[in-house]
């Protein structure tokens, strides 16, 4: 995340950067394109401010878990993220 992303997500919605598709099992078998698995960890680069009375929890840099279908998928700048609402936040996963 050397650059900056210039998106503010609005209310409750984070900006996460999701993180690359596993290349080899951890027994060491190559997974080919067409098995990978959508991930379903990643980073958060931006998040809004919240709704009137809850604001948000996640900030950027948090390590996050995601449900498998959650957020939509944009491209900025030549880099795929998901914009999700927080709610759809599993866990932040500690470093």
């Amino acid at each position: 995340m050397a650059n900056k992303l210039n998106i503010t997500p609005l209310a409750d919605r984070v900006i996460v950067k999701p993180a690359p598709a596993e290349e080899k099992t951890k027994g060491g078998i190559i997974i080919p394109d067409t098995a990978k698995e959508k991930p379903q960890r990643g980073t958060v680069v931006a998040a809004g401010p919240g709704k009137k009375d809850e604001p948000t929890t996640v900030k950027p840099g948090d390590k996050v878990l995601y449900g498998k279908y959650a957020g939509t998928e944009i491209s900025f700048d030549g880099e795929d993220y998901l914009i999700m609402r927080e709610s759809d936040i599993l866990a932040i996963v500690p470093e």
